[in-house]
């Protein structure tokens, strides 16, 4: 069984937040995962690690969130990057996932740098 199998229910599901949450988002595929851009500057992306257990939901200025919403992690040190991890749909809190984009999306339209 591929790695990522178990995952793509998980992917599927944030995926649909994203794009409920910011229907103007745009899907792209960069390094051969999903980039979601909002204003032509990429702000999440959704990647599984090698070696890991879960969906990581990067947020690409999620350093900057990091106050507001303390759920975000630092794994493996990332300068800006900052992510909810999910191994399971349970796991999901989507009233929480959504505000968390929407936070990206405003932080992105204040912020010229990307």
């Amino acid at each position: 069984m591929n790695q990522k199998e178990p995952f793509q229910s998980i992917m599927l599901y944030v995926r649909s937040v994203i794009v409920s949450t910011l229907p103007d988002v745009v899907e792209k595929y960069n390094y051969g995962i999903p980039f979601y851009h909002y204003n032509g500057k990429p702000f999440i992306y959704l990647n599984i690690l090698k070696r890991t257990n879960f969906v990581d939901v990067a947020f690409v200025r999620g350093v900057i969130l990091k106050k507001q919403f303390p759920q975000l992690r630092d794994y493996n040190n990332r300068k800006n990057v900052r992510s909810l991890q999910y191994t399971n749909l349970d796991a999901i809190n989507e009233q929480e996932l959504s505000e968390i984009i929407k936070a990206a999306a405003k932080l992105m339209d204040t912020n010229r740098k990307a």
